[in-house]
């Protein structure tokens, strides 16, 4: 049994003509790292809101169909008793903070001072976060004088501290440059390998096909794609809804329209596997 389970899962938005999610069903293990990627408007963010416990909570909507995670249904279940499971880091950083904590270590303690966990309990989860995140010599800092990709280290271990068992984050590197999107993936593969389960929607899909495990492609609200990176991110079928490729595979498979490099080799999607497929058009394989 998955720790998340959508059978049949649609939604659709007040006052709106056509469902954002449609028939969605969708097993997810424990410890997965699960990626959702399509087109603009395919239906990522509505289920990342759901699987985090906003749709019927928060947002009001007509959901038809089950989602469960850690076997509670979501629409049987108040966000407050949902959100004890289940963390969520949005797009932009800076609109997470509490904007109340002068420090990196009091904007962490926070959610920990909400929940009521007392202060020698405290003191050793943010410790193993910050380090688990990488940000120990940023506790004195202030969060607003932080880089991009150190306050979305911070928004994760401010979620990651609170022991959620699924973490859902929708976008988080969409503001961030190379550098700040690398550490970010670095610090959510680490999560994962340390039990948590991910369900990240992004559109940087050279950096998901490096770090997840898993991706499911959604189109006007369905999956249509999902497999192992690789396969979804070079297969034609994602290019005719307009998904992301990136710039390697696009290449590569003009070259082999064109008649060039062996047409069955399996197309790059990252700049190490573009490297070696280019040179081996150049010899001649």
């Amino acid at each position: 049994m998955g720790i998340i389970e959508l059978k049949d899962f649609s939604y659709s938005y007040p006052i709106t003509e056509k469902p954002s999610l449609k028939g969605i069903s969708l097993n997810v293990e424990p410890g997965e790292f699960l990626a959702v990627v399509g087109p603009n408007g395919a239906g990522k963010s509505t289920l990342c809101y759901a699987i985090a416990g906003f749709l019927g909570n928060y947002f009001r909507g007509t959901m038809e169909g089950s989602l469960q995670v850690l076997g509670r249904e979501l629409q049987e279940t108040g966000l407050g008793e949902w959100i004890l499971d289940v963390g969520l880091v949005f797009q932009n950083p800076f609109t997470q903070l509490s904007g109340s904590k002068f420090t990196v270590y009091e904007e962490i303690a926070f959610g920990l001072e909400n929940l009521g966990v007392p202060r020698e309990e405290m003191r050793p989860r943010i410790d193993a976060v910050m380090n688990l995140t990488g940000i120990a010599d940023l506790k004195d800092r202030s969060p607003y004088a932080l880089s991009g990709g150190q306050q979305q280290r911070v928004a994760l271990a401010s979620i990651f501290v609170m022991s959620p068992k699924v973490l859902v984050l929708d976008e988080p590197t969409s503001q961030m440059d190379p550098i700040g999107t690398r550490e970010v993936f670095q610090v959510i593969k680490e999560l994962s390998r340390s039990g948590v389960t991910i369900i990240l929607a992004e559109h940087k899909v050279e950096w998901v096909a490096e770090f997840a495990d898993r991706v499911i492609a959604l189109s006007e609200g369905e999956i249509f794609l999902q497999g192992k990176p690789h396969d979804v991110f070079t297969s034609p079928e994602l290019v005719a809804v307009g998904g992301n490729v990136t710039r390697y595979t696009t290449v590569a498979r003009r070259v082999q329209q064109e008649g060039l490099g062996d047409p069955e080799k399996p197309l790059p999607i990252t700049l190490h596997e573009a490297v070696r497929w280019f040179g081996g058009v150049q010899d001649g394989h």
